[in-house]
């Protein structure tokens, strides 16, 4: 009888294991979105190192030494550029190995700008547009093929997958969105941040605060606000996920008018909207609820 020694194939199991589920590239993701990208077009190749994560504002982060390192250890560093990551300098300072493996995913991607403070600057909240992240999709697959050769084929094939999911989403989107007349596309937000939304699908976004978080609305804003929503006979006022909801509360409780729920702005959720499939469907779906 032939005896089979258990450990050569103990050894073949555990390096084909690694193999897979180890992670070829290693990439640190400033942004959940980024991070969302990099899962469904890495698959098992790619070792995700998670920056920030859900639940945190982009606006107001501060990357921690730990951080740092990741960054430093990882082959490409993704973020999603147009200024939201201010830090973004001193981490690559911080991290010592240059700019040239730090990839701006909406470098190429067209910029819608908005007035702060008196001038024009770039929108950085590209991703509400799923045209957007088609781009994405394909900037990602091709630094990830380039980083990693020999895993390009599958990275391609990812990626395809990928875009499919993204043209049911829009599809999905359209039709939802069929039912909510276009007079009735009027969004009252926390801030502005769904200006790409907007573009695509003829909402007139009408924020409390502007790009950022960070600032607080003068009075005389919230007074402007009161009016668009009591002459424009908008419907709900929505709120983000991120942010403490008081302001919002109270220019529904003076006009009257209805909250219409949380949307996911700056990132992903927690537990829902966890995804980007889920997060516009989350907000499309809150939308329409809140509106009709």
């Amino acid at each position: 009888m032939k005896i089979i020694h258990p450990l050569p194939l103990l050894l073949a199991a555990f390096l084909l294991g690694s193999s897979s589920g180890r992670g070829d590239l290693t990439v640190a993701s400033l942004s959940t979105i980024t991070t969302d990208l990099a899962k469904n077009i890495g698959g098992t190749h790619v070792k995700i190192e998670a920056i920030i994560k859900s639940g945190i504002d982009p606006h107001e982060f501060e990357p921690t030494p730990g951080d740092v390192k990741k960054v430093a250890d990882a082959n490409l560093v993704l973020f999603t550029g147009k200024g939201i990551e201010g830090y973004l300098t001193k981490l690559e300072e911080a991290a010592g190995g240059g700019s040239s493996k730090f990839l701006n995913i909406g470098e190429d991607i067209p910029s819608l700008t908005m007035n702060e403070d008196g001038k024009n600057v770039e929108d950085p909240h590209w991703w509400h547009s799923v045209e957007n992240m088609k781009m994405a999709t394909r900037v990602i697959a091709s630094a990830f093929a380039k980083a990693d050769p020999s895993n390009a084929a599958s990275y391609q094939k990812n990626a395809q997958s990928y875009l499919a999911s993204l043209n049911e989403l829009q599809r999905w989107i359209r039709v939802k969105l069929a039912g909510l007349p276009h007079d009735q596309r009027k969004l009252v937000t926390s801030h502005d941040a769904l200006q790409y939304f907007a573009h695509d699908y003829g909402f007139t976004i009408y924020p409390l605060k502007g790009v950022s978080t960070n600032e607080e609305p003068s009075s005389r804003h919230v007074r402007e606000i009161i009016e668009v929503i009591r002459g424009e006979r908008v419907k709900a006022v929505f709120f983000e996920s991120i942010e403490n909801l008081r302001a919002i509360q109270q220019i529904a409780d003076e006009t009257g008018t209805k909250t219409g729920g949380s949307l996911y702005s700056d990132g992903l959720g927690e537990t829902e909207a966890n995804t980007y499939d889920s997060m516009m469907r989350h907000n499309v779906s809150a939308i329409v609820d809140g509106l009709k």
